[in-house]
């Protein structure tokens, strides 16, 4: 439910709040006086939907930047003359500069204004996107360096919005608000292909589709700047902004909390293998494909600009739609059967994973011989990854403290980047072009040079699979913990009188009770 109806804390005889042992609180007695409890805030229900919209079309655009390099990959190789390690290690730029600004973007949003945040990072990749379609071939390292930049913009809404929407719904609504807006993770990832490809058969060059991008960019900054608001932390669940204010505690501190919290860190495990399938799959799919049917006889080797882009296309559109449908599955298969199973989340996390590694393994091993089958496996492979983005996301919120979720966002995207898709299409690429080298100069050795490069993900998805399981021992635990509603210091530190005020609000909220 958003947070527009809030009920009033339990009051003693002369009005105070209640602390958690219900004795009123009296001046008397040598007991510190409890403040009066700060007006909850609150939002109309249209508000929060509104500005629920507007964080899922940035994010679409978001996820746009993502992939629309890939969607044009073999013409930017051609264009800047570069192999398949190099051209794997433009999408690790990206992600080592995403990964390396989310802590940073992670700190800000859990203590200043997070839209202005937002503002700053959509200003910040829109702007570099622009600036490297005008690059020259010559300069290559200044594309690199600006897909750089790119991926430090993109970090600030990866990082902050997911608290945003964290802290205007509540359990079931906020379950299936945060499956709308992961479905465009998938969504955003594909139409990132779709649009570098068809802007590129359009115009004939490129780099037009770096700049449609901030047309689109600039729209979603004003949406932002007009409609969404900047919830209190914590205001879905009543713990509001000013009730943990005195308590707030320093970055190395919400740190410990979240490496203690077994949950978050196995979770994030999982994350990471996912992220590394996805990465490599993301970037060098495409090109497996048009590899593929060079292969079968039913396409010709390109050898200069521009490229057949039909295998992005149809790439893009298998993400787009596997990514709404696994979404969905995943999302309303987790609100469903956590009725009867309050370890639901993480199971079907694992199940869905274990269901894609043999699909993703069929994939690649029937290209050579079937392509229909190729895709018909490849598609299901997307379908059962796309079922977690929005489980893990909400298995974040419900074992984490708000006041530390934006900190707990952007460990969980560096750890993830960092273990994950940073390195996974690099890594690729590399494996790829080492297998290559050993072998005769043929487009069947370059084939199967990639699709071999490729099993490694199959096991990364298999140890993804271990590590939600592992979530599931610890899930319960760690959700009581965090709807506490003494809980307000990491460390557990005790506050004195002289906090008293602080300690008194937070002992006088309840967790949310409210029904969807």
């Amino acid at each position: 439910m958003s947070a527009e109806s809030r009920d009033p804390a339990p009051e003693g005889p002369q009005g105070w709040p209640l602390g958690s042992g219900g004795h009123s609180g009296n001046s008397g007695s040598g007991q510190c006086p409890p403040p009066t409890m700060p007006a909850p805030w609150s939002l109309p229900r249209w508000r929060a939907y509104v500005a629920a919209a507007v964080l899922c079309y940035t994010n679409l655009l978001n996820y746009m930047n993502w992939f629309i390099i890939a969607g044009v990959l073999l013409d930017v190789q051609k264009f800047f003359q570069i192999s398949d390690n190099h051209a794997g290690l433009l999408q690790t730029v990206f992600i080592g500069c995403l990964l390396l600004s989310a802590p940073v973007f992670g700190y800000l949003g859990d203590r200043h204004s997070r839209k202005a945040t937002l503002s700053f990072g959509i200003l910040l990749w829109s702007g570099a996107g622009l600036s490297s379609s005008f690059i020259s071939p010559q300069y290559s390292w200044l594309f690199f360096l600006s897909r750089g930049v790119v991926g430090t913009g993109t970090a600030s809404y990866s990082t902050i919005a997911p608290t945003i929407l964290g802290d205007l719904f509540v359990k079931d609504q906020r379950t299936r608000v945060l499956a709308i807006f992961y479905i465009f993770i998938p969504v955003g990832s594909g139409l990132g292909y779709v649009l570098g490809s068809a802007v590129k058969e359009l115009t004939g060059n490129w780099r037009w589709a770096l700049r449609i991008m901030p047309c689109l960019e600039a729209v979603a900054l004003v949406l932002l700047i007009v409609l969404v608001p900047d919830p209190p932390r914590g205001a879905a669940e009543k713990q509001g902004e000013l009730a943990m204010g005195g308590l707030r505690s320093s970055w190395s501190e919400d740190v410990r909390y979240l490496g203690r919290n077994w949950s978050f860190v196995w979770s994030t495990l999982g994350v990471t293998a996912l992220a590394f399938v996805t990465g490599a799959l993301g970037f060098w799919a495409p090109k497996f494909l048009f590899e593929a049917r060079v292969v079968h006889g039913l396409q010709l080797p390109c050898f200069r600009q521009p490229c057949n882009s039909e295998d992005s296309l149809i790439f893009g559109a298998l993400t787009v739609v596997t990514g709404i449908i696994g979404v969905v599955l995943g999302a309303e298969a987790s609100r469903r059967y956590k009725k009867v199973n309050s370890r639901a989340e993480p199971l079907i996390c694992a199940s869905s994973l274990l269901a894609a590694a043999p699909c993703l393994y069929l994939a690649l091993i029937l290209a050579p011989t079937t392509l229909l089958a190729s895709y018909v496996f490849l598609a299901l492979g997307e379908l059962f990854l796309s079922c977690n983005w929005a489980v893990v996301a909400d298995i974040l919120l419900s074992v984490v403290v708000p006041r530390c979720r934006g900190t707990a966002e952007a460990l969980q995207i560096t750890v993830g980047h960092i273990l994950g898709d940073a390195g996974s299409p690099y890594l690729t690429g590399l494996i790829s072009s080492a297998l290559r080298a050993r072998r005769p100069d043929s487009y069947l050795q370059r084939f199967l040079s990639l699709q071999q490069s490729f099993l490694c993900c199959v096991f990364a998805i298999v140890l993804g699979a271990g590590c939600f399981l592992m979530v599931a021992l610890h899930l319960e635990r760690d959700q009581a913990q965090a709807q506490q509603p003494g809980t307000g210091t990491p460390d557990g530190k005790h506050v004195d009188c002289k906090d008293g005020e602080s300690q008194s609000l937070l002992s006088g909220t309840r967790a949310s009770t409210e029904n969807p």
